[in-house]
């Protein structure tokens, strides 16, 4: 699903939030609990006496989408953020807003087990990343990025190997 549909249609009636963001909540919560519904997401994200709005379709289809690609085979993961083509400043700024969102997700997932070491490394190296400078420019900070999103993909699914619960009980 495209970074700028995502984002447009949620500016419209989110404007504090980014697709970005929206998609590391979203991650974080399936990472936790495999169980989470798009609903108890969708709670998390939006205003709790907000009306339903256009966006909410979309972001049903964008969180079960994340839901089969995190249980894939395939590594198709990835992040959400925007294209290769956006200047590097506005790519790194979407990349801080998936890190809030991600550990903002997996507080809300609810993990039920002890973190180990490797698990805590992963987390506090995503709120590491939450600092990055956006006033990033050139091709060592383009290759700091790749470094950085290849990272946090593979890091994502190792935290779903281990925090993942699929007989706990969904999240609505």
């Amino acid at each position: 699903m495209p970074y700028t549909t995502v984002n447009s249609l949620l500016k419209q009636t989110h404007p504090d939030l980014s697709a970005a963001e929206a998609h590391g909540i979203a991650t974080g919560m399936l990472c936790v609990n495999r169980q989470t519904t798009p609903a108890y997401w969708l709670d998390a994200l939006l205003e709790p006496t907000a009306s339903p709005s256009d966006a909410e379709p979309l972001l049903v289809r964008l969180f079960e989408e994340t839901r089969r690609l995190l249980a894939s085979d395939s590594f198709e993961f990835a992040l959400l953020l925007p294209d290769d083509e956006q200047p590097l400043p506005e790519r790194l700024l979407a990349l801080k807003d998936w890190c809030h969102g991600f550990l903002f997700g997996t507080g809300c997932g609810q993990p039920n087990t002890a973190l180990s070491h490797d698990t805590q490394s992963i987390l506090r190296d995503v709120a590491e990343f939450t600092k990055l400078d956006t006033a990033a420019e050139g091709e060592e900070d383009e290759s700091a990025f790749v470094e950085i999103t290849e990272y946090l993909k593979s890091s994502v699914l190792l935290l779903r190997e281990e925090l993942g619960d699929d007989s706990g009980r969904a999240l609505h």
